[in-house]
């Protein structure tokens, strides 16, 4: 393959060269970049943009980045640090706003911005759609859930206001106080309007509900009961400090009951949603706060009163239906007579009794004396002498009865002897064991095998069976004991195996 040709026109060059009478040098990209930034910088030194809010984020750094439009444009815009703390609200996507700043560039990415120095809601308008806005997101959350209200006290010993130490708020709230239950009052001084307003706004309510039963150390600064947050009336505007994230979620967050009497009573705040009850004006929060005085003490003697009357005229109907049951009752002699007189008739009966007692003892006692006279007792004593006498003690008959017993033991021992177990074994027989059962046949032994033959002076071992050793040939003659000099020849004694003797 061959390359073509590079063929040039009559104004085409390869390279670039400087021609004679051109004054046109070529520009880097920064440095153009740097030429537009100044130009418009220059130019654009200080503007004011009206737009609506979109694609807002605050950096971590602290800084707000976010665009400007309208209907037919689009411009980005960056808010340093520095002036975004200085923001009296907190800027949303959607709300109309006027900016104040510089145009300038950003050669990165080739587009203009505006660098905001202030930025302000664009009327009224703006302000109640922020108002909406913060309002809908706030609900969401729970912050204005009707459960999470806190009764108001009765009778509150300390009350906190939060307010301006100058204004006629305060005035107003004391003096009413003073007028119905003169109450303790700790007022915490705050600004109501303007920066940092609702950052003091805050803190104050947060600082009651910081302090502990009994104050806080070395303090004797008592915990109020209840806290009030009063504004004097104006416009949105002046009472935006109390539309404020942070004085709406420190009000809902206080754990003393809290009443917000923020402006006059057309008047609306976010302050009055989180609260725990709502005022029209600060006035009318004094008074709902405690009670007349006069008109409570006046029910308490009312009451006193209602209760002496109650107590009196229960102690009057029970004596009425005292009195009543009393006529019912019988007369006590008419509900007693009947035992009276039966108490008469058993003293009587008793006495009577004692009496006959007291005869018939004395007769048995006239009776039993006559048996016990001298003569009938020695008539008694002569009879027994006599009985005594007539017993004769006859040795015959208990010999006769020692003899009997004699002769009964003698036979028992006899017989105890003819069963002892020893005797035979001494007379010459064995006791065979096997194990410890006794063998009482010869087809026992030889099952058994290996026996325990038991003499009377031991015992040896023995096998029964085709193992055994045969006996000894014994002869078959039986022998004839002789009968010894002075014996009868014809007299043989035999001797059973009990030892008894037997002569035949």
């Amino acid at each position: 393959m061959v390359d073509s040709p590079v063929r040039f026109d009559a104004s085409g060059r390869l390279l670039a060269e400087e021609r004679q009478g051109d004054n046109a040098p070529p520009l880097s990209i920064t440095e153009i970049s740097s030429l537009l930034k100044r130009t418009v910088e220059d130019r654009f030194s200080h503007v004011r943009l009206r737009g609506e809010i979109s694609g807002y984020k605050r950096a971590a750094s602290g800084h707000i980045y976010l665009a400007l439009k309208d209907e037919g444009a689009v411009i980005d815009g960056v808010m340093w640090k520095g002036g975004a703390s200085r923001l009296a609200f907190r800027p949303e996507d959607g709300l109309d706003v006027i900016v104040t700043g510089k145009l300038t560039t950003y050669p990165g990415r080739s587009k203009y911005q505006i660098v905001i120095e202030s930025m302000e809601l664009a009327g009224e308008g703006a302000l109640m759609q922020l108002f909406e806005k913060m309002k809908q997101r706030l609900m969401a959350e729970g912050l204005f859930d009707p459960a999470r209200r806190k009764p108001i006290p009765r009778l509150p010993r300390v009350i906190g206001v939060v307010t301006s130490p100058t204004g006629a708020v305060i005035r107003d709230i004391l003096h009413r106080l003073n007028d119905r239950f003169p109450t303790h009052v700790l007022v915490w001084p705050v600004l109501v309007q303007g920066n940092g307003a609702a950052e003091q706004v805050a803190a104050a309510v947060r600082g009651f509900d910081a302090i502990r039963p009994g104050g806080p150390p070395h303090s004797p600064v008592p915990r109020p009961d209840l806290v009030i947050v009063a504004r004097g009336g104006g416009s949105i505007e002046d009472l935006w400090t109390f539309n404020e994230e942070a004085v709406v979620r420190a009000v809902a967050d206080c754990s003393i009951p809290i009443i917000s009497a923020v402006g006059h009573e057309t008047d609306t705040t976010l302050c009055d949603f989180a609260a725990d009850l709502r005022a029209p004006t600060p006035t009318a929060a004094a008074e709902m706060a405690v009670p007349v005085r006069v008109d409570l003490m006046a029910m308490t003697q009312e009451l006193g009163l209602r209760s002496a009357r109650s107590v009196l005229r229960t102690v009057t109907r029970g004596a009425e239906r005292l009195e009543a049951m009393k006529r019912l009752l019988p007369r006590p002699d008419m509900l007693v007579g009947t035992q009276r007189q039966r108490v008469d008739d058993l003293g009587e009966r008793l006495r009577r009794g004692l009496s006959h007692r007291l005869s018939d003892a004395g007769k048995e006692l006239a009776v039993a004396s006559g048996a016990l006279r001298r003569p009938l007792l020695d008539r008694a004593r002569e009879r027994a002498q006599q009985r005594l006498a007539s017993v004769r003690f006859v040795p015959a008959l208990v010999e006769r009865r020692v003899a009997d017993s004699r002769r009964a033991l003698d036979g028992l021992g006899r017989v105890l002897t003819t069963l002892d177990p020893q005797l035979p074994l001494q007379r010459g027989f064995a006791l065979v064991r096997s194990g410890d059962r006794i063998i009482r046949s010869a087809d026992e032994a030889v099952r058994a095998g290996a026996v325990t033959l038991t003499f009377a002076d031991g015992a040896v071992e023995a096998t029964v069976g085709e193992g055994a050793a045969p006996p000894e040939p014994r002869d078959p003659t039986p022998k004839v004991r002789r009968a010894r000099k002075g014996e009868e020849a014809d007299a043989v004694t035999q001797i059973d195996l009990f030892g008894s003797a037997q002569q035949g």
